[in-house]
């Protein structure tokens, strides 16, 4: 009984991962992994006979999973492979092992890990990883497999059964929602996004997702990365210099410009159409006076953060509900890890009384020159029902396989033997 806690354990698995928690954008961008990276990472993998890994690396974090014995020696072929010291990344790296490993991966993928909490696009990217690196072998990994499968359950049931993905948890998306839940007939509603940096892009992203064909146009200084997001989003895009006659037609103005002023003021809204101004910036790009027209509505970023806040607040009160989920599936992926342990043992046995089984029917046939269909069938089914007994024994008492193993060996394996050499 005292092995038990030895026995359940996790089989060597770990992630080593590089996050937001510990690096900040630039050292996070020295350790992406790109896709031309994966096949001289598996190559040198296999070459070096070190194990299986995969990797996973998006803007907020890059995460080694590997089932290898010396996850260091796993790391020191990324680092190889990615052009970095073993030294640096370790600086940065959280190193998570057996039980430990599989909690992250499992957290990870419910959204839990996430800079913003319930954030699933990761659960896709782990997804999308794991199989490129699959292709890349040309095999897959049974462990690894179970583990992602189990991960991509867990975050459908915590999607589904909690509240953690709900409201507004972004500035860009903030922003879409209280569209959304202010404005109404918006197929009706022309909309100009001024500004095509990081936040503007995910604006135009959000809108084009959750607005049904929108009247969406788009503006920036440089003309060219206006028309690079317009040929994505298969939307207009607007020269800088049509500002003053767009906003005439404009019903939602956002503005996501990194000006060191307000580059949006009263003057701007002079025939008193009403607006809705969105001002994504910071500093602020939309002088506070423009609200002098009483038609005109701002909302800047304080008041879309106040929501925010009051978003996570509500999705951290779902983390218990989503912990408790992902237990119930560890117990799940334990219950699997134990069963797959036995089954060496399991082959073992079965394939003992098969030896045995033929030995006889060899014997019978000499003796009696005839065995029936019916006679191998009926002995197929007793093996396989003693097979099955012995597999229950040793699953519901894993403690005592490895004791169980052996006495079965010596009884069916070593005693016939003796037998047979003390008869002969």
């Amino acid at each position: 009984m005292n092995n038990l806690p030895e026995i359940n354990k996790t089989a060597n698995f770990a992630v080593l991962s590089v996050s937001y928690e510990k690096a900040d954008a630039e050292t996070r961008g020295k350790f992406a992994f790109f896709e031309e990276h994966i096949k001289d990472f598996v190559n040198s993998l296999h070459q070096e006979s070190i194990g299986d890994a995969f990797v996973v690396s998006t803007c907020n974090r890059t995460e080694i999973y590997t089932t290898s014995a010396n996850y260091l020696m796993v790391a020191e072929e990324f680092c190889k492979t990615t052009g970095v010291s073993l030294t640096d990344f370790l600086q940065f790296a959280n190193i998570y092992t057996r039980e430990e490993a599989l909690n992250h991966l499992f957290r990870v993928a419910g959204g839990l890990e996430s800079q913003i909490i319930g954030d699933f696009e990761i659960i896709g990217q782990i997804k999308n990883a794991y199989n490129r690196f699959k292709k890349e072998k040309q095999n897959s990994n049974p462990y690894l497999e179970r583990a992602i499968n189990s991960a991509i359950q867990i975050s459908r049931k915590i999607k589904n059964e909690t509240g953690i993905s709900n409201g507004a948890a972004s500035v860009s998306y903030a922003a879409v929602h209280y569209i959304l839940n202010h404005q109404k007939q918006l197929a009706d509603k022309n909309i100009l996004l001024l500004g095509t940096g990081e936040i503007g892009q995910n604006t135009v992203e959000n809108l084009v997702k959750h607005i049904f064909e929108p009247n969406i146009k788009v503006m920036n200084r440089s003309l060219d990365k206006a028309e690079k997001i317009a040929e994505k989003y298969k939307i207009p895009h607007i020269a800088i210099e049509d500002l003053d006659a767009e906003l005439k037609m404009t019903d939602i103005l956002i503005v996501a410009t990194g000006a060191a002023h307000p580059i949006i003021n009263k003057n701007h809204f002079p025939n008193g159409r009403e607006t809705l101004v969105i001002d994504l910036s910071i500093p602020h790009n939309v002088d506070k006076n423009v609200t002098e027209n009483p038609n005109v509505q701002l909302v800047d970023v304080d008041q879309l953060s106040a929501h925010i806040r009051e978003t996570m607040s509500q999705r951290k009160k779902e983390i218990p509900k989503a912990e408790e989920i992902i237990k119930e599936m560890s117990k799940d992926f334990a219950e699997w890890e134990k069963k797959r342990k036995m089954v060496p043992k399991i082959h073992h046995f079965k394939a003992v009384l098969k030896n045995m089984e033929r030995n006889e029917m060899h014997h019978f046939h000499r003796k009696h020159r005839y065995v029936g269909v019916e006679d191998m069938e009926l002995s197929d089914r007793m093996i396989q029902k003693i097979t099955n007994r012995f597999a229950k024994y040793i699953i519901d008492h894993p403690w005592k396989a490895e004791e169980v193993s052996k006495l079965m060996h010596e009884i069916l394996v070593e005693q016939p033997n003796n037998e047979f050499n003390e008869k002969h």
